[in-house]
């Protein structure tokens, strides 16, 4: 096997190449494509044909589906490492959801025709695959009912915390998504979302300059996303 395809740093080694003997993994290799998606740039739409297999290298982005009204239903924010067409590719021919760059990003793309042909001849794969899905979709059900359960506050508390603890590891990030986005996300209306900021500014539990959120009381925060 090529000894430049390393894959470092990247689930597609644990997924893919310590599954396959190195012809197969070989086949890995040297099809993947990455590409790069600035900031607000679709990097999957929905209802189109799936051709690729799309795992998320660097950056962060949305999965969302729209109503008929053209308003956005947020199903979960993806990370670097997670793959972000799985929820689609094995049970239907086009996505049923739209993927969007909330900051710029890159993407390592497969051959959909070869990651089903690998799966087919390779049981382990297979069954890896079928694993990772349901960890998705265990997460995308947990998180959602976890967020639907809390009022109004405990729910903008909840999406505040995720975002400093599993997206940034700080307590002072950029808020990569709009209070549109937050208010759909979380089931809300727009202006519930910013009168709820406004009072955890007001309470000094946020500080907030523009897109940037600095946790003043951490604390507090937990408390409301706990019982709120």
């Amino acid at each position: 096997m090529d000894p430049g395809c390393t894959c470092e740093s990247c689930e597609l080694r644990e997924l893919f190449i310590q599954n396959l003997d190195d012809e197969h993994a070989e086949i890995v290799c040297t099809s993947k494509i990455e590409k790069e998606f600035r900031q607000g740039e679709v990097i999957i739409k929905e209802g189109t044909l799936i051709q690729e297999f799309t795992y998320l290298k660097s950056g962060l982005v949305k999965l969302f589906r729209s109503d008929q009204s053209g308003r956005e239903q947020i199903i979960t924010i993806a990370r670097p490492m997670d793959y972000v067409s799985l929820l689609s590719v094995f049970s239907d021919q086009h996505y049923n959801y739209s993927v969007s760059a909330l900051e710029d990003s890159v993407t390592c793309n497969l051959k959909m025709d070869e990651i089903r042909t690998l799966a087919s001849e390779n049981g382990k794969l297979a069954l890896n695959l079928l694993k990772k899905m349901s960890e998705i979709a265990d997460t995308i059900i947990l998180e959602s009912l976890e967020i639907r359960k809390k009022h109004l506050r405990g729910r903008v508390a909840y999406l505040l915390i995720y975002f400093s603890r599993t997206i940034f590891y700080s307590e002072e990030f950029d808020l990569p998504l709009t209070r549109k986005e937050m208010a759909d996300y979380v089931g809300m209306t727009t202006e519930n979302v910013i009168r709820t900021l406004s009072e955890f500014r007001r309470d000094g539990i946020l500080k907030i300059y523009g897109k940037t959120i600095h946790i003043a009381n951490m604390d507090s925060l937990q408390s409301i996303a706990d019982f709120g």
